[in-house]
């Protein structure tokens, strides 16, 4: 499956990456990673920290799936309101898991801060807007429950967000703790400092699973063997073996980058903007002044991604753009499409395969996929070394 067509923008902001070897022989491993995009490098990177010896294999380039189409905004809000989520799994444990995406987003800033070159992580607010009156309720109901929970937020009336940011809307939550990334930038940063702390990488190295021997998984690829006590499947929306009845379907967004903007004063504190309507639309900025945009979601991969289709949608979300900042003199310069994954109750997939032992997953389906990832990340590595992790059952893959 394609998962992505059209102009990348990402890609172009890294001057050079780092190229790693196919598999070419037999090897043995504490714990094998399978997949080299956004969750596979945070997995390696969270593994780096300990002794147990990591390999990662990509069957294509490292960072060329989804990674490359992501959109970079970080945040701790799911796609489900946590008033939603709350009457749908209680509040304690949405509660729970909206806490625990906050902490995520405070260690992808930790996991980022040293990496070289910068991977342009940025904190933000963000703006979450009413897209018509009828939603304005249901942003009443959310600001509620954050602010019981002591999440920062603050309720915005049109007039502030008149005020603010220039264009009118009828309601607005302002949240703080969110975050921007270069998403390509932060994955092949991850790898590499990954595999400067002993994880070995191969990239154009597809595996296939052959069973079990013994104590370890093994996988084969055209030239050579991986024998593996633990097995992390990082695939993203890609293949995924044995779990076809998880509960997820793939659909197809768009996004687009602008030519950079000369004055963004008007966009206050840069912050995200999304809204309340689905699919939803949403922006965000970048470290040249760029905007980022996305959204027209189809709920189907049917169809082919025809360049023309890929121009249409780009024209209709540099539209948007303008109806909320019509002084900008922006045009598109990357237009692209792209295939996402989405879970029916909004959350990840996460943990060890119910009927195969030491086989996990790591599956970050959702707007939010990066900081799943990182939440991923850290929860496998605790449940390989014998320490289930706080609220791992909220994302167990037989929930």
């Amino acid at each position: 499956m394609r998962l992505h067509n059209g102009d990348l923008y990402w890609p172009e902001t890294v001057d050079k990456r780092h190229e790693y070897p196919s598999l070419s022989s037999d090897i043995t491993c504490d714990v094998l990673i399978i997949g080299g995009g956004m969750a596979g490098a945070l997995v390696a990177e969270e593994l780096s920290h300990n002794p147990l010896k990591t390999v990662l294999a990509e069957k294509g380039r490292i960072g060329s799936g989804s990674s490359s189409a992501n959109t970079g905004l970080l945040q701790y809000s799911n796609d489900k309101m946590l008033h939603e989520m709350a009457e749908e799994i209680g509040e304690e444990e949405a509660v729970l898991f909206y806490k625990l995406c906050l902490e995520a987003v405070d260690e992808l800033q930790q996991v980022s801060g040293p990496l070289t070159p910068p991977v342009d992580f940025i904190r933000r607010p963000s703006l979450y807007y009413a897209s018509d009156e009828t939603d304005v309720q249901k942003l009443e109901k959310e600001y509620e429950i954050l602010n019981k929970h002591g999440f920062e937020v603050e309720f915005y009336d049109k007039e502030r967000i008149k005020e603010r940011f220039g264009f009118e809307k009828p309601a607005a939550l302002m949240t703080h703790g969110d975050a921007e990334v270069n998403p390509y930038k932060l994955v092949t940063a991850l790898i590499e400092t990954a595999n400067v702390r002993d994880v070995e990488v191969y990239e154009n190295t597809e595996l296939t699973e052959e069973g079990k021997e013994g104590e370890y998984w093994c996988f084969a690829s055209p030239e050579g063997r991986i024998m593996a006590k633990h097995v992390i499947y990082s695939t993203g929306y890609g293949s995924v073996p044995d779990l076809s009845s998880i509960g997820a379907e793939l659909n197809r967004t768009y996004a687009i980058a602008t030519t950079p903007v000369d004055n963004l004063e008007r966009w206050s504190y840069q912050s995200l903007i999304w809204e309340t309507k689905r699919p939803y639309f949403y922006m965000r900025t970048t470290a040249d002044n760029r905007i980022v945009a996305g959204g027209l979601d189809q709920e189907e991969l049917t169809g082919t991604l025809e360049e023309g289709v890929i121009q249409d949608r780009g024209k209709k979300l540099l539209d948007k753009i303008k109806e909320h900042f019509p002084d900008f003199e922006v045009e598109v310069s990357h237009a692209w499409a792209a295939s996402f994954g989405e879970s029916k109750d909004g959350l990840p997939f996460i943990g060890e395969h119910p009927e195969k032992e030491n086989i996990y997953f790591c599956l970050g389906y959702g707007g939010n996929g990066t900081v799943y990832s990182k939440l991923g990340a850290k929860m496998l590595c605790e449940l390989i070394q014998g320490n289930p992790s706080e609220g791992a059952s909220i994302v167990k893959l037989d929930r």
